[in-house]
This record gives structure tokens, C-alpha cells and sequence, in this order.
């Protein structure tokens, strides 16, 4: 679940203790051309009122009509299906005839929609188990599956942090990049240990560390859910945390710097710890996707874009400018 959903459970909390009734949404499955993936939440509350989104829109419209006629919010949970011909589809607006499949479950005592607020917010895993025929849930911890799984007489999902990123550098870069990427789901831990950075340095959410680069990563064991970023410039602190994680599985390793400083790192890290072409090809510099950036919060943003990209096993080719203008490196600013 990542943090859009979190904050439906929030929200959830909220309405709860303003006396509300609410129904709790989760989309198990999807066929074709679905909006939203499987996990993603939205709750309804007893008015109409909706926080989240599973369809971006046209079945929250029906969700909302069931729940004003006071359907929804009582009862046990039900497994429910959109979009299962052609005349569905039109009707709730899914494109190109695609179908979804929600477990609805009304938010009772024993949702223990509290206790999951309480370990997701202390950044732990947790993995939820829901009775369908009773609606009564189980908390367990997580382990590395992340996968959403329903039978006849449970729902099993995954709540917490699944995506790491680990930013070397506690820069002005990072405080952009660590608040954004919180946004988006990641655990986010910032590695630096010179004090005249790291003193100062606060994003909600995201956790300092102020052990040496290389070591952070090699405690960090990073792995296909992870993602590693140099942000200093500082070859003393950059290289060494780049040569431990690109002999790892990281999903991710990039490193801030013009392409002829990423010439340069890449040459010091093969003549001075080993690393051979095929290793030096998963860095990714200058970092983040072409696309004039220039200031730190665009650079950002680039970032993430290929972080983004790569997650999900897309390459983008390099953008081509529709008028001239003085070349610019993404992440090329600290």
C-alpha cells in the first residue's frame, strides 16, 4: 500500500471518530484497461463523502449512491465486480471494456484499522488478513512478498514500505528528492556524515543516517526493491557507497554529476576497485531523464521520473529539444 493509500486510512480514522459509518474499498483484481492496480484503496463514508480512488471516478460515483442509501457501511464484506459486460463497462465509464474486481469490508471494531495506523506510522511492514465471512483481521508482520492474494474465505495484503531509497548526500537536492519520494511510497534514508550537512538536515518521514556511505549500504543489503543515489560529489564518500551497491542487487544506482564526471567515477571505479563494464553499465549518470532540468526541485523530479521508469521496466529514449537552447545536464546541481 503505498502512501496515497496510507492516507486513506487516515482519513478513515478521522471519520470514525467524528461518528461516521465508512466502508472500506480494495481493488483484488483487474482485467484490460483498469486505472487503478491491484491494492489500491478508497473508503466511502456514510454521507457520500470519499477519500482514495480505485477507478478515477465512475464506480466511486456508485459507491457513493449505495453508501447514501445506507447499503454499503454495515454487514459483512462482500466481493463485488465492475465492468463484467459490455453495458457495465459504458456505464461506469471503464476504458476500453476493462473490469474490477473490490472486496468491500465496513470499518468495524475489528478492522483494527488503529492498530495498523500505529505500526504503519512506526515504518513497519505489516501483513493483513481478512475473514471475509466474519470481517475480522489478523495483523502479522511482513516478510519480502508483497503479493495481494484472495481465495473463497480471505483477503491477505501488504501495508508498509516496500521500496527503499537510499540518498547519499544531505544537500538541498536531497530535501526535494527525500519529499517527493515519500510521496511516492519509499522508505527513504539519507547517509552523510559530515556534520556541516547533516546538522539541519529534517524531512518528515525520511531517516538520517550518519554512518559512512560504504558501510550504510553494505548494513542497508540492498535488494531488487531498492534504490541507491549520490548526491555529494564527493568522490571520498560517493565512490565507495556506488562500488558496494552496484555489486548488489539494487533495482537502481545513480549518481549526480556531469557526463564527464560520471567518465571520470566510472574510470576510478574500475582501476580502483575492480568493477567490470557490464557493472558500470547499471549506473545511471548523469542521473535522472533528460529533460532540461535545471533547478534543484526539477532535477528532482527527473529523478524520479526514471526511477519511476526503471520500476516498472521502462526504458525512455533521450528527448530531443524542439528549440536550441545552452545544454544542461540533469543532475548537474547540488
Amino acid at each position: 500500500m503505498d502512501n496515497i493509500d496510507l492516507n486513506v486510512l487516515r482519513q478513515i480514522s478521522q471519520w470514525l471518530e467524528a461518528g461516521h459509518r465508512v466502508v472500506l474499498g480494495t481493488i483484488t483484481r483487474t482485467w484490460g484497461s483498469a486505472p487503478r492496480p491491484p491494492g489500491s484503496a478508497v473508503a466511502v463514508r456514510d454521507d457520500g463523502l470519499v477519500a482514495g480512488s480505485v477507478s478515477g471516478g465512475c464506480i466511486e460515483d456508485d459507491q457513493i449512491d449505495k453508501a447514501r442509501e445506507g447499503v454499503l457501511a454495515s454487514g459483512k464484506p462482500q466481493v463485488v465486480r465492475y465492468g463484467i459486460d459490455a453495458d457495465a463497462a459504458h456505464r461506469f465509464g471503464l476504458p476500453c471494456g476493462g473490469l474490477i474486481e473490490l472486496v468491500l469490508e465496513p470499518v468495524l471494531p475489528q478492522t483494527r484499522l488503529q492498530d495498523l495506523l500505529q505500526r504503519l506510522q512506526a515504518g513497519q511492514r505489516v501483513r493483513r488478513v481478512l475473514d471475509i465471512a466474519t470481517g475480522q483481521v489478523e495483523l502479522q508482520d511482513s516478510g519480502d512478498a508483497d503479493e495481494l492474494a484472495l481465495t473463497e474465505t480471505t483477503l491477505t495484503t501488504h501495508h508498509g514500505p516496500h521500496w527503499r531509497l537510499l540518498l547519499i548526500g544531505a544537500g538541498q537536492m536531497t530535501q526535494y528528492l527525500a519529499q517527493m519520494a515519500l510521496a511516492l511510497g519509499y522508505q527513504v534514508l539519507v547517509c552523510d556524515p559530515r556534520e556541516e550537512y547533516a546538522t539541519g538536515f529534517e524531512v518528515p518521514g525520511a531517516t538520517l543516517l550518519r554512518g559512512m556511505p560504504d558501510d550504510t549500504v553494505v548494513e542497508l543489503k540492498p535488494d531488487g526493491h531498492t534504490a541507491v543515489i549520490a548526491l555529494t560529489h564527493d568522490p571520498k564518500l560517493d565512490d565507495l557507497a556506488l562500488m558496494e551497491a552496484l555489486n548488489s542487487p539494487a533495482f537502481y544506482i545513480g549518481a549526480i554529476g556531469s557526463r564527464v564526471n560520471q567518465s571520470k567515477r566510472k574510470e576510478r571505479l574500475s582501476e580502483h576497485f575492480g568493477l567490470t563494464a557490464e557493472q558500470l553499465a547499471r549506473l545511471h549518470g548523469p542521473v535522472g531523464l533528460k529533460n532540461g532540468a535545471r533547478t534543484p526541485p526539477e532535477i528532482a523530479v527527473s529523478i524520479l521520473a526514471e526511477l519511476t521508469a526503471v520500476r516498472y521496466g521502462y526504458r525512455v529514449p533521450e528527448p530531443v529539444p524542439v528549440k536550441a537552447q545552452a545544454p544542461v545536464e540533469a543532475g548537474c546541481v547540488t
